[in-house]
Order: structure tokens, then sequence, then C-alpha cells
């Protein structure tokens, strides 16, 4: 049985199609309110709009994968950290993931996309990322730019506040504390932004699980909740490692290291926070301020003097996108960041809102404290 579930969120729309309920099920679960994931009928689906078709298909997989490795010029590529060996097939281009076990064929400049998979979560995961790269596709070239940030929205009006910097400097701890304090969560790690009207700058989520710190997790109190949620039978986002899973079921919230720079954290699918730790979504907003923080384990938190400003890193363009590079052509050309002109258009009218420098620390309550003073006046 072909089940379908649609996904649209400012206007652009992608619909995923599976002989796997468990595939569209998945899209629905992950996208969900953020993007308006909802069932549709399969015979409604028409042969024009843009679609992912994601089957569980051991044949097919091996058809793909024989054709792109049957002599013609091949290319390497990664996505999502998973190696591809890409080729053109006439007009389409055809790719094999083995890591994954899912094979692909791209056609219609990237709008329409054929998944072949041996294992229906692997399947599921990449139907999932494909169709969010679809979804980003489309907003890119109707204007919209990606900024490196989260954002938590005030449920009164719509403010917005984004939050920026390098890896660790505490986006994810501002969203959080935030969010855990009247404001809606928009997005974990990047937003979707485009200039409306003479000065606004309209934002919507970028839907992905949320990797949070065993520390932090136990710092918010949300440790009891994932605890709990793990021995009833619950989990978390496949990515996640066992040693987190062992450690939130021990009650251990000492935090894991992978190597030197990079720690092993609690996955958290969207749907989670609302459900588990009472933190509400947004799906959308309009840019109100700018956040910096800084993370300093043993100072004292407070609003700092900082200078800090917006620049070409702080947009997940070509040369800062390490993850999920354009490998279908879903963009058709666009820069996976956004224009040009709309990345500067959008740089131009985020200048003009106010911005907190913070600094933050393992404090969490003090923390708490001096952010909610830096939003009272935006």
């Amino acid at each position: 049985m072909i089940t379908a579930t649609r996904l649209t969120t400012a206007g652009a729309t992608v619909t995923v199609l599976s002989n796997a309920t468990e595939v569209t099920a998945w899209s629905q679960r992950y996208f969900g309110q953020w993007w308006n994931a909802e069932p549709v009928d399969p015979t409604t689906v028409g042969d024009a709009e843009p679609v992912v078709i994601a089957d569980l298909d051991p044949a097919a997989y091996e058809e793909i994968t024989l054709l792109v490795h049957d002599g013609r010029p091949t290319e390497d590529a990664t996505f999502a950290r998973y190696p591809l060996l890409t080729a053109g097939d006439g007009e389409d281009l055809i790719a094999t993931s083995p890591e994954e076990g899912v094979a692909y064929r791209s056609a219609s400049a990237g709008q329409r996309l054929v998944l072949a998979g041996t294992d229906t979560q692997l399947l599921a995961l990449a139907a999932a990322r494909l169709a969010r790269e679809a979804i980003r596709g489309q907003l890119l070239r109707d204007g919209w730019a990606v900024l490196h940030s989260s954002a938590v929205v005030r449920p009164e009006d719509g403010a917005t506040l984004l939050t920026f910097g390098d890896k660790g400097a505490g986006k994810t701890t501002t969203a959080m504390l935030l969010a855990s304090h009247g404001w809606q969560l928009l997005a974990n790690d990047r937003v979707l932004v485009r200039p409306t009207g003479e000065r606004d700058v309209e934002v919507v989520p970028w839907p992905s699980a949320a990797a949070l710190g065993l520390g932090l997790l136990h710092s918010l109190g949300w440790d009891v909740e994932a605890r709990e949620h793990l021995r009833s039978g619950g989990s978390f986002h496949p990515t996640q490692h066992d040693s987190v899973t062992e450690a939130l079921l021990a009650g251990d919230h000492t935090p894991l290291w992978e190597n030197a720079k990079r720690e092993r954290k609690v996955q958290v699918f969207p749907d989670q926070f609302p459900q588990l730790f009472g933190v509400p979504l947004a799906t959308g907003g309009r840019a109100a301020g700018l956040l910096f923080p800084q993370i300093d384990a043993d100072a004292a938190p407070d609003i700092t003097d900082g200078t800090r400003t917006l620049g070409e890193a702080d947009f997940m363009s070509g040369t800062t996108e390490d993850r999920y590079p354009d490998v279908f052509g879903q963009a058709q050309g666009v820069d996976g960041g956004g224009r040009e002109s709309a990345r500067a258009e959008v740089a131009a009218r985020l200048a003009e809102l106010p911005h907190r420098a913070v600094r933050l620390s393992h404090d969490i309550p003090a923390s708490a404290e001096v952010l909610i003073k830096a939003t009272l006046t935006i």
C-alpha cells in the first residue's frame, strides 16, 4: 500500500510517498507542526508537484547501484556525513550510498527524487532529509536565505530572537533557557529568513533533531523526564549514541566525548519538546533582535559590551555548508545559503535590530535571569 505525507511551509511544498508506512509516518512526525506535515491521499499527488518517492525495494537499490558502477564517469560526494557515489544517466542523476543501503535517482531538475532502500529506518531518514532539501530549494529560489542560528519567538507578538555564535558559544543553551521561560522554540541550529515589507525579516523553522548535552539536560531539569521516557519503552532520535542512552538510564550527566572536540549528546525529536519537556514550538515569526552569547563556566552571567556583528559564516552558504550540499540539484543552482542579494538584504536589516552580547555560565538560574533581562528591551 502506498501512503503519502505532504509538507508545507511559507508557500513551499513537497510530498513524500512510500510503500512502507514507516517512511511517511516518520516525515509526518519529524516535520509535524513546524512544517504542517499531514497525511494525504496518494492518488491526489500531481505529476508536476515536487515529490520524494522512497520505496523499500532491495532489487531497485541493486539496479541503480549497478548502473552507477557500470563504467560511466562517477564523482564522490558526501551528504549528511554519508559517502555517495554519483553518476549521470541521461538527464537524470543517479547515486548510491552503501552505508545507508539507499540508491537515488534525481529527475526534473531535482523536483522528482526516487529512493530505493534496503532498511526501513535508514530509508525514512534519507527521505526526510531530501524532503527538507526540496523545501529549502524552493524557498531559496523564492528569495529566502539560511542562517546558522537558534531562534525563539515571543508568543504575544511573534517577535523572534536570533542567537549567533561559533560552536560551543551557547546558541542551544540560550534557546532552551528562553523556551523554558515563556518563549516558543523555533529552531535549534538553523532558520530560514526572508526580507518582507520595507524593514522586516520573516523567519520560519528548519526542522531538525536538537542535540542537547547531558549536562545541559540535567541543568534544565529535563533528565528525569528523559529517563522515564526511556524506561517506559520510548526512544530518542536514532542518531543518538548508545552510550548517551546508557548514561541517561543510569542518571549520569557527565559529558561524553567522542573526541576532543565532539560531544555525544541527547538527540531530541522536535515533537518531544512539547510532549516531554513542556516547551512549545513556533511555526514562524518576525526578527526583532540578535543575541551573541558566550559561555564562561566560572564567570558570573551578565550582559556584556560585545561588538559582534553578522558575517558570512553566519549564513549556511556554499562555503560553510558541510552537511547538506545540494548534491541532487534541488536548489537549481542557487547557493545553499540563499542568493547573495538575499543574504545581503537580510544582513542589512538585521544590523538595524537591537544586538545584545551576554555571558552565560553553568549556573543555569543566573544565566536564565540574564537572558530574560537582555530580552526586556527587545
